[in-house]
């Protein structure tokens, strides 16, 4: 019985590639140095992979940004707009295509965090990296023979967007036949260089697909079988079930000799398999879930092995991951802050490879092959440390389900009587606005920014020594309230309207709040790749949740002390807590999401009575837990908008006369594809949203262009937080006017995309001053 990883996480167990890749994008170190760092990282994951018996194991699942664009680098599909002019991509212009440069901005990147490739009828598409192969090789020099990974043509271009200025009737998938030409030429490389497998990523077959689509995936395929012969050809899918029809096609394909299937979140999958699967393929089975940190249920696991290989043969049957481990913490064993019970729970990237073959050799009825020696006694122990495995998981799942620390039963009540429930405020939204502005007098186009400020290296060493008792809490505070005064200084100095404390005491927008709620654990080392190097370490949600105390309302009352103008009060909603942490598995996440929503109403009332008058309730990941399969969207929507409005019901509305506007609630979403979820949005019933619109060159407002009617307060982000580039005050004007030709000026904000905390001050300071002059210049205008 064979086993098989997708991928695996590439930042290294102590974040390696992170500093290496910032390192670098400084000027503190050459290119050289981040590619020894690369290297290193994927000689320590082969071996590990092999040390732990996977018979496929994966290469080219590495990338310094992001695969997607790896794979925009191998096709030569540079935007003119970076000045490439042929022969091997290099770190300049791939670099410049995922940050932007001083000329240039940065390709759009997507609310799953990849750069869309932009692409138009006269792109010409040339081999232009040979990372593929070259990972492949330098794999083999080490001894170690692996399928190179590949994401899939139909997928790419899928995953694709028309360039700027081409036609909007222009559809990608009409490039077919032109990147096709290329993978061929890298399907050739790779079998000169000695490959037996190759795997292609199509998850694109998990969506709900037309039948243009599914011709598509016959289509490449059959015209990359000749260039494939000789090869076995793994096609993998994952996030989700495939549709009868997209199974029908995939299983159809002449040149596929293995098929990857998702059995954890795609479990109607498995009636598809067992209705008929073609006789002498694979079937790589995702049983062991690579988007969470729970242990497996081996012994529920095996019971499903047992069931596919009855179907497809024992030879013909790989154990496997779900998706790519890349979504999970690395290594449980780096972890020194959880606790044995909770650790028992739970498994990173490096347990999951040993969950995989565990599974693999019990299946295939072989003893456990860590142990090496073959004498009487130690047959004995490999059997015993196989079974003292499985014993150990049975005992680790029984645990979980018994524990006290898991359940709260008057959270679990409070949470349930909210189901049946419609929780809005009392007032409308206009109502609501003027009555807010009559209080907070603001002028047109009022200016703000999305919440944090860098976070300097001075000021993470405060938060690191008062972690590790180094500072007494009163000189931690006294730090803090400087840097708070710092940031209220420079926003009244650039003359910004509606202020925030900068969150100098949040090491992360998720991570501090779980902090300070009940049923929430906590890693050392527990880092997820977000995109390019920014890393997040997502709480572990592994029990009922609530909140014992106030959260934020002492910085925020500390921070609207030291001003006249309003200060936001700055919290995350509900349903980006859940998406952002590595959720419980025993109960629905709609459940869960109720919990965290009562805890955030708690603190919401409580900003409230502290007198702040402007409260943000940042939902920037509410569009990516919608799910992929459009029959279960409604449902999610329903719930997660549930969700917010449960945070913000409480506070005073208009029958309170003036206290009724004392609350001026916003959201936030980074991201998102506005247009898919604009109706649920409207129905949050949100006073004032800001939204992510630069980098995606302002799609959002398309939506606005085709008539749909919107009451409340807005602000599209006027330039992109996620690149060093300085946007020049004419840039942002444009951008304005661009808005006001769609929006009213009434309901109209100013800000940028997203919070500051990943930039310099050097950069922030410039962009925050052109801001607010290129608003300065519109007003006047408009006062004209």
């Amino acid at each position: 019985m064979a086993s098989h990883i997708v991928g695996y996480p590439r930042m290294g167990p102590k974040r390696e590639l992170k500093f290496a890749l910032e390192s670098f994008w400084d000027g503190k170190s050459s290119a050289e140095d981040l590619q020894k760092v690369a290297s290193d990282l994927r000689a320590s994951i082969w071996k590990q992979m092999t040390d732990a018996g996977i018979k496929y194991i994966p290469s080219n699942t590495f990338s310094y940004y992001d695969q997607v664009l790896d794979t925009t680098a191998m096709l030569g599909a540079v935007p003119a707009r970076y000045g490439w002019t042929g022969g091997e991509i290099g770190f300049d212009t791939f670099f410049s295509m995922a940050r932007g440069n001083a000329s240039v901005p940065a390709m759009e990147m997507t609310k799953c965090h990849f750069i869309v490739p932009e692409l138009g009828p006269d792109m010409n598409f040339t081999y232009a990296s040979h990372k593929a192969v070259n990972e492949y090789k330098e794999a083999k020099a080490l001894g170690v023979d692996t399928v190179p990974v590949l994401v899939g043509p139909v997928t790419y271009l899928a995953l694709s967007k028309p360039a700027k200025g081409v036609d909007k009737s222009f559809c990608t998938f009409s490039l077919l036949p032109k990147i096709l030409a290329v993978y061929k030429e890298v399907v050739s490389d790779l079998k000169a260089a000695g490959a037996s497998w190759i795997q292609f990523d199509e998850p694109i077959l998990v969506l709900d697909l037309d039948s243009r689509k599914l011709q598509a995936i016959s289509t490449a395929y059959a015209e990359l079988e000749s260039a494939l012969s000789g090869l076995n050809v793994l096609i993998e899918t994952y996030f989700a079930d495939v549709t009868a029809e997209a199974y029908q096609t995939l299983t159809s394909l002449n040149v596929a000799t293995a098929f990857g299937f998702d059995l954890v979140r795609g479990t109607k999958t498995l009636d598809l398999i067992k209705g008929g699967f073609p006789s002498g393929k694979y079937l790589f089975a995702g049983v062991v879930d690579g988007r969470n940190i729970w242990a497996n249920n081996l012994a529920t696991s095996l019971d499903t092995l047992n069931s596919l290989e009855a179907i497809v043969g024992k030879d013909k049957l790989v154990v496997s991951t779900s998706c790519s481990l890349l979504h999970t913490a690395v290594d449980l064993v780096n972890e020194t802050k959880l606790d044995n019970e909770i650790k028992s729970w739970l498994a990173f990237a490096a347990q999951k490879i040993v969950e995989v073959n565990a599974l693999a050799k019990a299946l295939a009825g072989q003893k456990d092959e860590s142990h090496n020696n073959n004498s009487m006694y130690d047959e004995v122990s490999q059997i015993f440390c196989s079974q003292a495995f499985f014993s150990s998981n049975a005992s680790a799942q029984a645990s979980r389900k018994s524990s006290p620390r898991v359940t709260n039963e008057a959270v679990q009540k409070a949470a349930a009587a909210l189901k049946g429930s419609d929780h809005r405020r009392a007032t409308n939204v206009s109502t609501r606005l003027d009555a807010q502005q009559k209080k907070l007098n603001l002028p047109i186009l009022p200016t703000t920014t999305i919440g944090s400020f860098p976070q300097t290296v001075e000021l993470r060493k405060v938060r690191r020594e008062y972690k590790a008792g180094k500072i007494s809490e009163e000189e931690y505070v006294n730090a803090i309230k400087e840097e708070i005064r710092k940031v209220v200084e420079l926003q009244e100095q650039l003359d910004i309207d509606v202020l925030v404390h900068g969150e100098p005491e949040r090491n992360d927008m998720v991570e501090y709040f779980g902090e300070q709620l009940s049923g929430f654990a906590f890693t050392v080392n527990g880092w997820v790749q977000s995109y390019g190097s920014r890393c997040v370490k997502p709480p572990i949600i592994y029990g009922d949740v609530s909140r014992p105390k106030a959260m934020t309302v002492f910085w925020s009352s500390t921070a609207q002390s030291m001003t006249k103008r309003p200060m936001k009060g700055m919290l995350t909603g509900p349903v980006t807590i859940l998406n952002w942490s590595f959720v419980r598995n025993d109960q629905p996440r709609s459940e869960t999401t109720y919990q965290i929503a009562l805890a955030i109403k708690d603190e919401v009332e409580d900003l409230e009575k502290a007198g702040i008058t402007v409260i943000q309730i940042d939902e920037a990941a509410l569009r990516e837990g919608l799910p992929l399969r459009k029959s279960e969207q409604a449902n999610y929507l329903d719930w997660a908008v549930h969700g917010f409005r449960i945070t913000n019901v409480g506070v005073k509305d208009t029958t309170q006369v003036l206290l009724a506007y004392n609350q001026w609630i916003h959201t936030h979403m980074c991201y998102s594809n506005f247009n898919d979820i604009i109706h649920s949005i409207i129905d949050m019933d949100a006073d004032v949203i800001t939204i992510e619109n630069s980098r995606s060159d302002e799609k959002l407002l398309s939506v606005f262009r085709e008539g749909v009617k919107y009451g409340a307060g807005i602000g599209p982000g006027v330039y992109d937080i996620h690149s060093p580039r300085i946007p020049p005050t004419e840039e942002i004007a444009d951008r304005i006017n661009k808005m006001l030709a769609v929006l009213e000026r009434n309901i109209l904000w100013v800000n940028p995309d997203c919070g500051l905390k990943t930039r310099k001050y050097a950069e922030v300071n410039p962009a925050l001053t052109n801001m607010v002059a290129a608003t300065k210049v519109i007003r006047n205008q408009l006062a004209k």
